[in-house]
């Protein structure tokens, strides 16, 4: 998927969430869009998002775990609808509520291979 009519360019974003995830952390949705130039708004949110699944799907395309799922909202530390609709949890057989112990323990599995992933590779080049 191509950058054009994207909120940002996908190896943009996919640097800044290679490097949290180096760092083990993740990152709010407000905090993202603040990197980027943008200050939080839905409509921006939500072009964020299609941006996220461009770069899941090159990651995918890599046999990168993924990072889209990195990006939370700071009320509960989960990703928005976004991620749970457009199939993130699906590929991982979660088909229960976006919210919740079940969810977060998801969430948390995939963030935790993520972490893992870009925290042995914290040297190297991106």
């Amino acid at each position: 998927m191509g950058s054009a009519g994207l909120l940002a360019n996908p190896a943009e974003v996919r640097k800044l969430l290679i490097a949290a995830a180096a760092a083990g952390e993740a990152v709010t949705y407000s905090e993202l869009l603040n990197a980027l130039g943008h200050q939080f708004t839905r409509p921006k949110m939500r072009a964020l998002c299609k941006v996220l699944a461009a770069v899941d799907e090159e990651a995918a395309e890599r046999g990168e775990p993924e990072l889209a799922v990195l990006v939370v909202r700071r009320s509960d530390g989960l990703p928005g609808q976004g991620w749970w609709a457009g199939g993130g949890a699906m590929l991982h057989g979660h088909d229960g509520l976006w919210t919740g112990p079940e969810a977060l323990h998801l969430v948390k599995r995939l963030q935790r291979q993520a972490f893992s992933y870009w925290g042995s590779r914290r040297c190297e080049e991106h």
